[in-house]
């Protein structure tokens, strides 16, 4: 299922073999002990850094609590009446379930999740781009969405993906998709990246957004015992990526979001939100 799939969630695999997620849990911590997968918190995915992508199904279900803390998080920087882009993506569907309280907002997204999320919002309107569909992620990809991005300029771009390092940024599976997540960059005068720690660490094929330019990271409190996460944030943090960690536990107060740094010099300056998108 992992080599089908590139992922697979602990609940998936108990299901499919007819055992409880005990066993199914120590059943994986031996195969990676072996080499033949590594573990993600909730589920496993294949072993090395440039993994297969994994489907919409199997990602819906790998780090569900943390995905909603991470999207309660990332909805706090969404200001009334603003402009943003929003890209494909499990984490960024649960933002969109949210941005659908706030008044004046505008939505330009190549996700038909976020759409679909959106859709009665009264005091939302959304933006679709063109392209191609693709079926693993409900994104649509290609030339048609590149274009239709051209000349756009919004506040901020809200983005996912399959891996975040300090050393190269964040990072996807297919080409197509991170050509598209570039063009939603070049719109945006801020970057906020949405990552569970699960990512955190986590390298794969396509660069989507360099280090320097990320604003924000909006994740979760990686786990005790997770070396790997901790490292990664602190590395980032370095590099000055403002981090907004979400509480690991209920109850938890979530850290305080940092004070805005100033614009990296590749980033393009801010502008007018609203009035830009409409047609005069």
């Amino acid at each position: 299922m992992v080599r089908a799939n590139g992922a697979v969630s602990l609940r998936e695999l108990a299901r499919v073999v007819q055992t409880s997620e005990v066993t199914v849990r120590r059943d994986v911590r031996a195969l990676e002990a072996e080499g033949l997968l590594d573990r993600r918190h909730g589920g496993a995915v294949l072993p090395g850094g440039f993994t297969r992508e994994s489907g919409f199904p199997q990602k819906s279900h790998l780090a569900t609590a943390e995905k909603t803390a991470i999207a309660d998080l990332a909805a706090s920087l969404v200001e009334e009446g603003e402009a943003i882009v929003v890209g494909a993506g499990t984490t960024t569907q649960e933002l969109a379930r949210r941005l659908a309280r706030v008044p004046g907002l505008t939505v330009v997204t190549n996700s038909l999740l976020v759409a679909q999320a959106l859709a009665h919002a009264n005091r939302v309107e959304v933006v679709m781009t063109g392209g191609t569909l693709r079926g693993s992620n409900y994104g649509l990809v290609g030339s048609g969405a590149e274009q239709s991005l051209q000349g756009l300029r919004v506040s901020r771009a809200f983005l996912s993906g399959a891996g975040l390092t300090a050393e190269r940024g964040l990072s996807t599976s297919n080409m197509l998709s991170a050509s598209v997540d570039r063009a939603l960059v070049q719109a945006a005068s801020e970057v906020v990246v949405l990552a569970d720690h699960t990512k955190l660490g986590a390298d794969t094929m396509f660069q989507t957004v360099p280090t320097d330019l990320i604003t924000h990271l909006v994740t979760d409190e990686p786990p005790a015992g997770d070396e790997r996460a901790a490292t990664e944030l602190q590395a980032l943090a370095d590099r000055g990526v403002q981090l907004a960690v979400a509480p690991g536990c209920p109850g938890e107060p979530a850290a305080p979001l940092p004070a805005p740094r100033r614009p990296h010099p590749l980033r393009p300056p801010p502008v007018p939100r609203l009035a830009d998108l409409r047609p005069r």
